[in-house]
C-alpha cells in the first residue's frame, strides 16, 4: 500500500466516540463469512455506489480478521499481528452502523458510561465481574476503575504508585505514558487527571472489545502486541512504561520485549511493573504459584535490568520502579552490560523485527547531560523546539513555528464550521497526516485528544518530534485514494466529521469517491496560508450521518 496522497492530503477526522484504524478494532465477525460475495476492487465500475457490508462486518477490522490469524503460527503471539489483506482481498463496501446505535455519551461522561448497544459485548463483563473492570446496568455498561491488580479501584493504585515515583504526577515531567495490557484502559483514565496522557496498547484476545471499550469511553488505545515486529512507535517517545499483569514474558528471548521497551523509553524514563514476580514473598500463595518459580522470575528481571544498565529506583507494595538511564557513557565502560546494536533505524517502528540488543543513545560529554537533550515540562513542552529539531539545524525549527502558526489559524477556523468543538460531543480524533503535530498542539485547548498518523514511508518523519511535544500517535501504511476514503468511513463514528484539505484538483477527486459513498459534503474555499502564498485551497466537510 502507498501513502504517497497523504503526502498532499491534510484529512483530519473528528469522531464522536470510537475511532479505529486498520489495526487497532477487535474483529467480532462469523469467521466462517464468505468474502468473496462482496464487493472487492476487481468487481466495481467507477460510477457505482459501494455496496454496505452484511450486518456482521459491523466491527470488521482489515488487518484483524479472526478467519486470516488463523492461518498464522502462534509462538511469540505471531497470531496476534497484524496480517492485512493483499491489494485485491480488499473490501470495497461500506461498514454498517451497530443495530440500535445510540449517540455516544459527551466527554467526561463517556469515562464512565457507554451504551450497550454501541459495543454489544459480554465476556468481560462475565471474566472480570470480581475485578470490576466493567459492570452492565440496563441498557449501558459503567466503567467502576477496577483492574486486575486493582479490583478495589485504580485511584487507590495511583495514589500508592505516586509515593514511590522519584518524580511528582503533577510535575509536568511525566507527560506520555505507555500502558500494556491495558484492559479497558481505566489507569490512563485515572493519570489524566494528572496532566498525563496514556497511549494503553492491548492485543485482540479473549477478552472481547477491550480495547474497543477503551475508546468508547473516550480513552487513547490501539492493539498492540509483544511478538516479533517493533512497536509502531519510534525511539525515545515515552517518558513512563507500565505494566500490571500484563502477562507478556519480559526476560524471555534474551530479553527481546524488555529490550524493546528500552527502545521507546526517553533518556531517564521509567518502566513500573506490578504483579507478579514482584513482592512475590509477600504474595505467593494468592498467586497459587511456587515460591521458588518467582524467585527465580525476578531474579531474571532483576539481572536483565543491570545488564540493560537500568537502575532499580524502588520496590514496595505490589510496584518495583526502574530507570533508564539518562546516557550510556557507564554503560559503554561496562563489560557485563547488554549487546548493543550496530545496525538498523531505532526510530523504525514499522514491520522492523526486534532485536535482543540495546540501541546506543546519543553520545554526550558528561555523566549528568541528558542524551538529546532536555525536555520542557508539560505544558510547555508542547510548543517549546524539540530537542530533535534543534539538533537538525535553524531551518526546520523556523519550518516548526511556521506550521504552528497555521494550524492554530486553521483551528479557530473549523471551530466555526463545526461549532461543537467545546462542548464534549468531539472526542477521539485522528490526523491522517500528522506532520509537526501542529493541528493537534492547537486542539489541546479543547475537551479531545488526537492520534496523529505519519505515513511509514514519508519523506520528512516527524512522529518523535510528536511525541517530544508531549503529544502522541502512531506509524501507518496508507493505500491508495480509494481505500484511504473507504478506510475514513470505516472508522469514523455515526454523526462524526471529517475534514479534507487540499487543491481544487485533490477535493474533486476525492468528491467522485465520497459521492458513491453517499456522503453528502459542503465544499469550501479558504485562503492559502502556506509560505505567504495567496494560492485558493480548499476544504470539504462532511457530517457522517447516513448510514
Amino acid at each position: 500500500m502507498s501513502s504517497k496522497y497523504l503526502t498532499i492530503l491534510n484529512i483530519i477526522i473528528f469522531i464522536t466516540s470510537l475511532f479505529t484504524f486498520s489495526y487497532i478494532i477487535t474483529s467480532s465477525f462469523s469467521s466462517s463469512l464468505s468474502s468473496p460475495s462482496l464487493q472487492t476492487s476487481k468487481s466495481l465500475t467507477k460510477n457505482s455506489h459501494f455496496d454496505f457490508c452484511p450486518t456482521n462486518f459491523t466491527n470488521y477490522c482489515p488487518c484483524e480478521d479472526p478467519k486470516r490469524q488463523k492461518k498464522f503460527p502462534n509462538k511469540k503471539w505471531f497470531r496476534k499481528e497484524r496480517h492485512c489483506p493483499k491489494a485485491n482481498e480488499r473490501l470495497k463496501c461500506l461498514i454498517p452502523k451497530p443495530k440500535g446505535y445510540q449517540k455516544p455519551f459527551h466527554w467526561p461522561k463517556s469515562k464512565d458510561n457507554a451504551w450497550f448497544s454501541n459495543v454489544p459485548f459480554t465476556k468481560l463483563v462475565e471474566y472480570k465481574r470480581l475485578q470490576n473492570w466493567i459492570r452492565l446496568e440496563g441498557d449501558r455498561f459503567v466503567f467502576p476503575g477496577g483492574g486486575t491488580s486493582f479490583p478495589d479501584g485504580v485511584e487507590g493504585y495511583v495514589d500508592d504508585l505516586k509515593k514511590l515515583l522519584p518524580v511528582s504526577l503533577n510535575s509536568g515531567w511525566i507527560r506520555t505514558v505507555l500502558d500494556v495490557g491495558c484492559g479497558v484502559a481505566s489507569f490512563g483514565a485515572s493519570l489524566m487527571e494528572y496532566g498525563v496522557l496514556t497511549m494503553s496498547i492491548a492485543p485482540s484476545d479473549e477478552h472481547e472489545a477491550q480495547v474497543m471499550f477503551a475508546l468508547e469511553r473516550g480513552l487513547p488505545a490501539m492493539l498492540g502486541v509483544f511478538s516479533t515486529h517493533r512497536l509502531t512507535f519510534p525511539s525515545n517517545s515515552f517518558d513512563m512504561a507500565h505494566c500490571s499483569r500484563c502477562l507478556v514474558q519480559w526476560t524471555a528471548y534474551d530479553g527481546l520485549y524488555l529490550k524493546e521497551i528500552d527502545r521507546i523509553l526517553r533518556p531517564g524514563g521509567f518502566w513500573v511493573l506490578s504483579g507478579p514476580p514482584i513482592n512475590w514473598r509477600v504474595n505467593y500463595k494468592a498467586w497459587q504459584t511456587d515460591s521458588t518459580v518467582l524467585e527465580k522470575q525476578q531474579n531474571s528481571l532483576e539481572e536483565l535490568a543491570i545488564q540493560m544498565c537500568w537502575e532499580k529506583v524502588v520496590e514496595g507494595g505490589q510496584f518495583a520502579i526502574w530507570q533508564k538511564p539518562i546516557n550510556h557513557i557507564k554503560c559503554k565502560q561496562n563489560l557485563n552490560s547488554a549487546k548493543f546494536c550496530n545496525s538498523s533505524d531505532p526510530d523504525d517502528g514499522w514491520y522492523a523485527q526486534m532485536t535482543a540488543c540495546i540501541f546506543p543513545l546519543q553520545e554526550v560529554k558528561n555523566l549528568d547531560e541528558i542524551s538529546g537533550g532536555v525536555l520542557a515540562k508539560w505544558p510547555m513542552r508542547l510548543n517549546a523546539s524539540p530537542a530533535r529539531l534543534r539538533n537538525r539545524g535553524s531551518t526546520l525549527e523556523r519550518m516548526y513555528s511556521e506550521d504552528n502558526r497555521k494550524w492554530r489559524k486553521r483551528v479557530s477556523n473549523y471551530e466555526v464550521v463545526l461549532k461543537s468543538l467545546s462542548s464534549g460531543r468531539y472526542r477521539n480524533v485522528m490526523d491522517m497526516n500528522g506532520g509537526f503535530g501542529g493541528f493537534a498542539a492547537a486542539m489541546v485547548k479543547y475537551p479531545v485528544w488526537v492520534m496523529n498518523v505519519v505515513p511509514f514511508d514519508a519523506k520528512s518523519d516527524y512522529l518523535g518530534v510528536i511525541y517530544q511535544r508531549g503529544l502522541i500517535g502512531t506509524y501507518m501504511d496508507w493505500c491508495d485514494i480509494t481505500d484511504i476514503v473507504i478506510e475514513m468511513h470505516r472508522i469514523v463514528r455515526p454523526e462524526g466529521s471529517v475534514i479534507i484539505r487540499d487543491d481544487k484538483d485533490v477535493i474533486l477527486k476525492v468528491k467522485e469517491i465520497t459521492d458513491r459513498m453517499r456522503w453528502e459534503g459542503t465544499i469550501l474555499e479558504v485562503d492559502g496560508d502556506d509560505n505567504g502564498s495567496t494560492h485558493t485551497k480548499m476544504i470539504m466537510v462532511f457530517n457522517n450521518t447516513k448510514y
